[in-house]
């Protein structure tokens, strides 16, 4: 069984982080950061230890963070299109 498979079954959900932070040597400007990792809900255990490291090693000061996490596992979402394309 695969690692995140694993995760999964223990709770663990596809987690995104937008992160907003100054620009060290242009504090008046904003920096966009997206992480996303399998995180555990609503801990965040994972997103955590990575915005200590932020704050402890990185020079661009956090201006805010937004969060968002999938539903756990569910069957994959399949559709007919009702078309059909060739290719030659």
């Amino acid at each position: 069984m695969s690692s995140d498979l694993a995760l999964q079954l223990r709770g663990y959900r596809l987690t995104t982080a937008h992160i907003l932070y100054h620009m060290p040597d242009q504090p008046g400007l904003l920096q966009t950061f997206l992480w996303q990792k399998l995180d555990l809900v609503p801990e965040f255990p994972e997103l955590r230890r990575f915005l200590d490291f932020w704050k402890r090693e990185i020079e661009g000061p956090l201006h805010s963070v937004t969060v968002a996490a999938g539903k756990l596992i569910r069957p994959v979402d399949l559709r007919y299109t009702g078309a059909e394309l060739r290719l030659h």
